[in-house]
């Protein structure tokens, strides 16, 4: 179990630091597998925090911190949201939605870019927020709408990926610390030895990605980030829509 969690963790801060997304989507259900879904969201939360932060002085020059701003200040009202909403509203009938909102807006976003109309401005960067701030503590996939808002803005990988780091540091640091505070600050009992192999595991993960990421043209990157998108935004629909059949 420990060799699998390491792997877990290892190719999700490799895709974190290629694609400057990823880590929950790629970690998450494997992790909630193996350690619970408390044990296994308080980890990939820590894990992912930690992630962006040891990536964050390598990206730090390329950080658009206007955009960052006009992302961050609404996620944060949009996270209030989701939480209150993710105690009102059964946890499949939400996933079933957030999933199929994010397939939907991915894939309008993708036909748009097809035309030469590009989103631009605070507007779509503050819709984008409050969406990816409402989808992770609703869902816990904030990642894809800033995806959405990415390809919809035309925004450029390198800049894309810098700024993400940012921003995921600053909803993942929120989200974490609300669940600590409101189970007592309960740490997950992990096996012993289990945490520094999990460290281990995110700074080799880390490593593969920066030799990785010299290799990759910002358009393969562009690519993979769609795909992650496109993933998490499937696998909450389908895990939604299993749930409510049960």
């Amino acid at each position: 179990m420990l060799l699998a969690i390491a792997l877990s963790v290892l190719v999700g801060a490799a895709a974190q630091r290629i694609t400057g997304m990823g880590f929950a989507l790629i970690a998450s259900p494997a992790l909630v597998i193996l350690l619970g879904p408390f044990d296994g969201v308080i980890v990939v939360n820590l894990c992912a925090v930690l992630s962006s932060l040891l990536i964050l002085p390598r990206v730090w020059r390329a950080i658009e911190w206007r955009r960052f701003s006009w992302l961050v200040l609404p996620a944060f009202v949009g996270t209030a949201a989701g939480a209150l909403v993710a105690t009102l509203v059964p946890g499949p009938v939400l996933q079933l939605g957030v999933g199929a909102l994010v397939v939907v807006a991915l894939t309008v976003t993708l036909l748009v870019t097809r035309t030469e109309h590009t989103a631009s401005g605070p507007t779509p960067a503050i819709i984008a927020g409050t969406a990816s701030g409402f989808m992770n503590a609703s869902a816990g996939v904030g990642g894809p709408a800033l995806s959405v808002y990415a390809v919809a803005t035309r925004w450029p990988q390198a800049a894309f990926a810098a700024t993400a780091q940012a921003y995921f540091v600053a909803i993942g640091f929120t989200a974490l610390a609300g669940k600590l505070a409101a189970t007592g600050w309960a740490v997950p009992a992990l096996e012993p030895g289990a945490w520094p192999l999990v460290i281990g595991a995110l700074l080799v993960g880390l490593l593969i990605g920066e030799l990785a990421h010299r290799h990759v043209s910002h358009r393969a990157a562009r690519i993979a980030v769609i795909v992650i998108a496109y993933a998490g935004g499937t696998a909450a629909l389908v895990d939604g829509a299993l749930d409510l059949a049960r």
